[in-house]
Parts: C-alpha cells; sequence; structure tokens
C-alpha cells in the first residue's frame, strides 16, 4: 500500500480517536468540568453533553410490574392492547422528566405484563400514581377566540390548553385506529372508525364545525390537532399530515391505547437503593482496569513490539467503546459492565490469532511485510467464525424481534448488548487499526527482525 494512504488513513483514525476521546471522557476530572459541545452550523445550533446512562441497578429507583386484565378485549386486540398501555405510559414517565427508563412488555400464555423500571424515583406512590392509570382520550373542539383572547393564549402552556372544549367524544366511541398508506397519493394516513355510539356524535361534531380544529387528547395533553375538513357522517375518517410510515404506526398505537379499556393491576413493586449499585459500580471499574492491564501487560511481554501495537490497538478500543456508548445513549447496567469487562479479553484475540499466523509464515521464510499480509488474510477464516458466533450469541441475548420463546429480561439485554457492540469494536479494532499501525512499522521492525535472523544464520 502507497505511502500516502496509510499517512491518510492514520490520520482518519487519529481524528476519529481524538473525538471518541474528548466523548469518552468523564464530565467532570478533578475541578476541570468537560464544557459541553455547543457550536452554531449552518444556522442551526448544535448541543450535546454526552454522559453515561446508568441503569436501575446502579442508580437506584422503582422496579414496577404490572399486569394487564384483557377480559373484556377480545383475543385479537390484545397484543395491540398491551403496546398501547406500554405506549401511553413510556409518554407520560418522558412528560415527567425521567431518564433511562425502561418500559418492555412480557406475554407468557394468557398473561400480559408490563415491566416497567423509574431509575431516580424512590416514592412507590409517585411511581404508581405515574403508570398506574388507564389512558384517557378526548377530542375536544378548539374555541372560537377573539383577537385579544388569542393573545392571551399564547402567553402559556395552559391558557392555550384552556382554549379547548369538551365535545363528549371520547375513547369509549373510538372503536380502532390503523395507520394505512392513501389509496390516492400512496402518503401514510391514520384512519379512525368510531362505534355505534359515537357515529352519531362525530357526525354532529364535524357537521357543524368544519374548518375548525378538533384536537386529541390524551391525559389531558394534545398529540394531534388536525382540522375538519368535511363531514363525517359514517364514522370513519382520515387524518393527513405528511406523516412517516413509522409516525402514523406510533399515533395510530396512542390512539388505541385510550379506545381499548385496559385496566390494569399491580403485581410487584419494589425499591432498589443506589448504595449497593454505586459499591458495584466501583468494583466493576476496578476489575476492568486490572484485567485491561494484565492483558496489556501480557501481550507486551509475550510478543515485544508486536504486543505493544496490539495494546494501543486495545486502549483506542476502550475509548471508542465507551464514545459509543455515549452516543448511542446505552443504558449502563451491572450486567452490562460485565458484557465490556469481558469483550476486553475477547478484543485480543484477533491479535493473537493473527500474530501466530505471522510467526508461521516467518518459519517458512517468507519477508516480514509478507507475513504480516498472509497473518491477517488467513486468520481471517477463524476470527470471522469466532466473531459471528458471538455476534449470533449477543442477538439472541438481545432478542431483538422480541419472541416470547427468548429472553425477556432487561438485565439479560443490557449484557447482549454491551457484548454485541464489544464485538463489533473489537472485530474494527483488531482487523483495521492492528492492521493499518503494523503497515506503517514495518519498515523499521520488519528491518530490524530480518537482520537478526540474518546473524542467526
Amino acid at each position: 500500500m502507497k505511502k500516502k494512504s496509510l499517512v491518510k488513513q492514520l490520520f482518519l483514525i487519529f481524528f476519529l480517536v481524538v473525538v471518541a476521546g474528548f466523548i469518552a471522557l468523564p464530565d467532570k476530572i478533578g475541578n476541570f468540568d468537560k464544557p459541553a459541545i455547543n457550536f452554531t452550523f449552518l444556522g442551526k445550533q448544535i448541543y450535546k453533553n454526552y454522559q453515561l446512562r446508568k441503569g436501575l441497578d446502579i442508580q437506584g429507583g422503582m422496579q414496577v410490574t404490572l399486569e394487564a386484565e384483557m377480559d373484556n378485549i377480545a383475543a385479537t386486540d390484545r397484543e395491540v392492547a398491551l403496546e398501547s398501555a406500554r405506549e401511553i405510559i413510556a409518554k407520560r414517565v418522558d412528560l415527567y422528566g425521567i431518564s433511562e427508563s425502561s418500559i418492555q412488555t412480557s406475554k407468557k400464555d394468557d398473561k400480559y405484563r408490563l415491566i416497567i423500571e423509574l431509575p431516580g424515583v424512590s416514592d412507590p406512590q409517585q411511581a404508581l400514581e405515574l403508570v398506574g392509570q388507564t389512558a384517557q382520550l378526548e377530542f375536544k373542539l378548539r374555541k372560537k377566540l377573539t383577537a385579544e383572547e388569542e393573545a392571551q393564549a399564547t402567553t402559556s402552556a395552559q391558557a392555550w390548553l384552556s382554549t379547548f372544549a369538551d365535545t363528549g367524544l371520547t375513547g369509549k366511541q373510538l372503536k380502532r385506529s390503523q395507520a394505512q398508506l392513501d389509496q390516492q397519493s400512496g402518503k401514510p394516513v391514520i384512519s379512525l372508525e368510531m362505534n355505534e355510539e359515537g357515529r352519531s356524535l362525530f357526525a354532529n361534531v364535524t357537521k357543524n364545525n368544519v374548518n375548525e380544529v378538533l384536537a386529541i387528547f390524551i391525559d389531558g395533553m394534545p398529540i394531534m390537532t388536525p382540522v375538519i375538513s368535511t363531514p363525517i357522517l359514517d364514522g370513519r375518517a382520515i387524518i393527513t399530515g405528511g406523516f412517516t410510515i413509522e409516525e402514523a404506526k406510533k399515533i395510530a398505537i396512542q390512539l388505541n391505547a385510550g379506545a381499548l379499556p385496559v385496566n390494569i393491576k399491580i403485581l410487584e413493586q419494589k425499591t432498589i437503593g443506589a448504595s449497593l449499585g454505586d459499591e458495584s459500580i466501583q468494583k466493576s471499574i476496578l476489575a476492568g482496569l486490572v484485567g485491561l492491564s494484565l492483558v496489556l501487560l501480557f501481550m507486551i511481554i509475550y510478543y515485544g513490539w508486536l504486543g505493544l501495537i496490539a495494546s494501543v490497538s486495545l486502549v483506542i478500543y476502550a475509548i471508542l467503546t465507551i464514545a459509543l456508548y455515549k452516543v448511542m445513549g446505552v443504558v449502563l447496567t451491572l450486567p452490562g459492565i460485565a458484557g465490556l469487562i469481558l469483550t476486553i479479553g475477547m478484543a485480543v484475540d484477533s491479535n493473537i490469532l493473527i500474530f501466530e499466523r505471522m510467526k508461521e509464515e516467518l518459519r517458512v521464510g517468507h519477508p516480514y511485510a509478507r507475513a504480516m499480509e498472509l497473518g491477517f488474510g488467513r486468520a481471517w477464516d477463524s476470527i470471522k467464525d469466532a466473531n459471528m458466533a458471538s455476534i449470533f450469541t449477543a442477538l439472541v441475548l438481545i432478542n431483538p424481534l422480541n419472541f416470547s420463546f427468548l429472553n425477556t429480561s432487561g438485565l439479560v439485554k443490557g449484557f447482549g448488548l454491551t457484548f454485541l457492540l464489544g464485538t463489533l469494536l473489537s472485530l474494527f479494532t483488531g482487523m483495521v487499526i492492528s492492521r493499518l499501525l503494523l503497515r506503517i512499522f514495518v519498515p523499521l521492525f520488519g528491518k530490524q527482525k530480518n537482520k537478526v535472523e540474518g546473524n542467526k544464520s
């Protein structure tokens, strides 16, 4: 490979490591506070303050297990009802300002459950009030206001909310909502279908208020403010608005949450203290540092300058891993830390396989640069197979499609996620960064090695 190309790649890697290193730095080091990323680009303000997100077992808080009572829900609607309840609770938690929360659904036999983790919440009553209520869906008309009243309504959110009046149309009259594609434009839309009771009420509201705003509220907050374009007499309406298909599906799920009478009961609640998490994370960090130091020491002692390059690659791997956790918003749990520590040892596996192959190529008389390239090429099959097995195992633990016959535990998923990210990053550092560093330093170390071998012969 040409020298200019190698230098260019080295510069790109150096730039990546510097940026990742800044992101990975702790928010506070002694008396130094790390500044947030804050600048203007093309007239747009860019602000980022990357932080490690701590899970319930580290930060402390509440865990609540709820069971959805599906006796009054048709079997075909139960999955939608459970997902709808999850979406509404997630929205409540977000509005309340709880970060790093986790809300998972679980279905086993005829039991439909929600497992909710609320880090930082220590008041049981507060937690239950937040998650234990059935969603309230309402359709409200915007009042006709004078210019003065309109100006006053913009002074605060509460004043603006007071400009909507009840219509008597609620989630009890909504039969179902669906995301679909418009037959004429092909764009995503949201369909509404009222039951028999709601059909006449919906007809009266829309017939008498054409071109007025009919807002849709859930839990007292508006999620949409569509305008009535025509009277709707058959109880079937279409809401347009430039949605993506994902946005349309999410809104339809929220509407169904207010339409389906899903009552929930509390099965279990427990408070988790942060002191145990703090102690555990300190021990985990110490274990990680000790493990990393021992791996670096072994590689340098056993492989010499090759081990030194592998150690540099491993340090880069650690920096990139922490930065990636912060950028992706990975919620760090104690099992997740265990997955991170495990991948530290795995990160050097690729280097060991490559170095041993290089030794074999040198023994048969290949020049050092050629032995290095052959070492990478011929070790790839073993590296690929080992890492594919690890990636497959991690995906089984994460269970991204939420198969009921696989794991549904959030703690196990946390381990699987850090294990997956570590495996992918170790592939990158082992096959890209280590190779680049070796190609750059082969002219120096390769000549010395060949000279020593020549003196011996």
